[in-house]
């Protein structure tokens, strides 16, 4: 589970598919974040308090995809499962007007739930996501293949307890552009190695993604009339720069921003341009 203080209070709720741990802090209109495969919420750890500070309630859940503690074996984890995952928790907590951050896997989850039900979200920040052909995108194209072999986790996670390899491409070389500290790995991959539960929820998952499901979110992009940034890596060595141009002209009410010297992982590499991104975002399209 996610463990940085900074995110303010741990809370669990029980929804249709399963048990769901958030972390809130803040008074004011919410933000909700959307993590993506393998990490959870500590990702936001450097851009929460920044967001609380300036007004907003922020919460950010352990989404079920992979760094998740709860298992939750009668969800459907499926993008779409886990879209409607995301709109069921925003109903149980009564939300309204949200805004929603999604980062890497967590964004192509996010174009789903967009073009499914987004009746209680009010601005979307797409911040370096999977979108079009690339979910999933090279390297990891062949995490779906893998993950259709029974036992095929347990090995994954096992080697990734030789901290040497967290710089590789497969691990965060690609994602980020700076060392992720130890004790934040941990939060990310424990879960994964030291639960069946947890690993089987994982290969769920993966057996599920295709890029059918965001080309299929991608036809109905019109109808998406909400503000929507893009908040882009301009190294990004995972999302081409193309795809972030690709989303600004399909989405009619769409801005993108790029954001220096970071890799994928924003909220790692640059969270105060991320959260700053953010403020001035929610600041220019606040609901009168």
């Amino acid at each position: 589970m996610a463990t940085s203080t900074s995110l303010g209070r741990t809370h669990e709720v029980d929804l249709a598919g399963g048990r769901i741990r958030y972390h809130e802090t803040g008074e004011g209109a919410p933000v909700v974040f959307v993590h993506g495969l393998l990490v959870n919420a500590d990702l936001w750890r450097k851009v929460v308090p920044g967001i609380a500070a300036a007004g907003h309630r922020c919460i950010a859940p352990d989404w079920p995809l992979g760094s998740h503690e709860i298992p939750v074996p009668d969800a459907e984890l499926t993008p779409i499962g886990v879209a409607d995952l995301i709109a069921a928790f925003l109903e149980r907590l009564e939300l309204t007007d949200v805004t929603l951050v999604a980062n890497d896997t967590g964004g192509a989850i996010t174009q789903v739930l967009l073009t499914r039900d987004r009746s209680r979200i009010g601005r979307v920040v797409l911040a370096s996501v999977d979108s079009y052909e690339g979910f999933l995108p090279q390297p990891f194209t062949a995490l779906p293949l893998l993950a259709r072999i029974p036992g095929s986790m347990r090995p994954l996670t096992e080697a990734m307890r030789i901290r040497a390899l967290y710089r590789l491409p497969l691990a965060f070389g690609l994602a980020t552009k700076r060392p992720v500290p130890p004790e934040i790995v941990d939060s990310y991959l424990l879960p994964s190695r030291n639960s069946a539960a947890i690993r089987k929820d994982l290969r769920r998952f993966l057996r599920s993604v295709h890029r059918s499901y965001t080309l299929a979110a991608a036809s109905h992009f019109a109808d998406v009339d909400i503000p929507v940034l893009l908040a882009w890596a301009r190294e990004d060595r995972i999302f081409p720069l193309s795809f972030a141009e690709r989303l600004a002209g399909d989405l009619p009410n769409a801005t993108l921003k790029l954001i220096d010297d970071s890799y994928t992982f924003l909220p790692e590499d640059q969270p105060e341009l991320l959260t700053e991104s953010i403020l001035e975002f929610t600041r220019l399209h606040a609901t009168p």
